[in-house]
């Protein structure tokens, strides 16, 4: 039996996709290897890295015997490709990841992020149902919490003021995974995700935009005056979380996946600056639409139900970030 990936090709489906392949599950991974927030380029050398090949060749569809991994070239919008794919394998459980990311992007392209996260989620809920495949894990977000004043931000609480056509995208899921059970009886379990960084991270995000501009000596954009604070979490923790719920399949639950740490940008900042020995010059903005100034997660839930852990410091994780970034863009000395 298999677990589907959907997103596979992306920053957390391929750590994903790679972690059940090293526990000698079948994935099948589907990623429709868009360019939209960044080169789809980086897409393949992260199937290049599961495939420990020194090049991927983009294909419709994909063996690798040896690593039980199956690739599809393919868009969850496309309900007939879904089905067709689905039917070709013994899935036993989903990992929906595939999605439109970015709360600043969805500003400018509402549209295509309702259509790609929500009908497309839909597409793969529908899909759970046509081929009785009992457990569906879902990628949600902290940015639904939207507009919650209270910290640190719990399952429990009412999200009923997104902030972000993303946000709303992501809520929206959460609400079709309740109807789905219900009707159903599929076992859905919604993960929120807070802040996640590290390798092969999209270039989009703070993290690998903030290395890039210090290395090349341009400024970094430093939004709300820099009196930003985030729940930083660590791929792979956020991995670990992620195996924990395919492993553990509750009837209907949703849990904060972060690092139950808030730190201050300055202090992510500041991490950078010194992996890469270099100051950084900053350009002071204010808060920009759809951000939210702090976000903090209370992971006590997925801690007694599912055994989460996040054990990498934000020292270690940028550590490890720069790292690769220098070797995966051939900087010996970015001073």
């Amino acid at each position: 039996m298999g677990v589907l990936v959907t997103g596979g090709a992306g920053f957390i489906g391929s750590w994903v996709s790679k972690a059940l392949l090293e526990q000698g599950e079948e994935v099948i991974l589907i990623d429709d290897f868009n360019d939209f927030n960044y080169k789809s380029t980086l897409k393949d050398d992260r199937i290049r890295i599961l495939l420990n090949e020194s090049k991927y060749r983009r294909k419709k569809r994909y063996h690798s015997s040896d690593k039980k991994l199956w690739i599809y070239h393919a868009d969850i919008r496309d309900e007939k490709k879904l089905r067709d794919i689905a039917k070709q394998h013994k899935i036993e459980k989903i990992c929906h990841l595939g999605a439109r990311a970015g709360v600043r992007r969805s500003l400018q392209y509402p549209k295509v992020y309702y259509d790609v996260n929500i009908f497309g989620t839909l597409n793969v809920f529908q899909l759970a149902v046509q081929q009785k495949i009992p457990s569906l894990v879902y990628a949600s977000s902290s940015s639904v919490y939207g507009g919650v004043k209270e910290l640190p931000f719990k399952e429990t609480m009412k999200i009923d003021n997104p902030l972000s056509p993303y946000a709303a995208t992501k809520k929206a899921g959460e609400e079709m995974a309740a109807v789905f059970h219900n009707l159903y009886g599929i076992n859905m379990t919604g993960l929120r995700f807070f802040t996640v960084y590290g390798p092969w991270g999209r270039p989009d995000m703070a993290l690998y935009e903030f290395t890039e501009k210090i290395i090349a000596g341009k400024p970094i954009p430093v939004y709300n005056q820099g009196d930003m604070q985030r729940d930083f979490t660590y791929v792979t923790d956020i991995v670990q979380g992620v195996i924990k719920a395919l492993e553990k399949p509750y009837p209907y639950e949703i849990f904060n996946l972060g690092n139950a740490r808030t730190e201050k940008l300055s202090t992510f900042i500041a991490c950078i600056e010194k992996e890469l020995g270099k100051k950084a010059e900053k350009i002071l903005l204010p808060l920009q639409p759809g951000d939210v100034p702090k976000t903090s997660a209370d992971i006590s839930k997925a801690r007694k139900l599912l055994g989460y852990q996040p054990r990498t410091t934000i020292e270690q994780g940028i550590a490890a970030f720069v790292e690769w970034y220098k070797e995966y863009h051939k900087i010996k000395d970015a001073r």
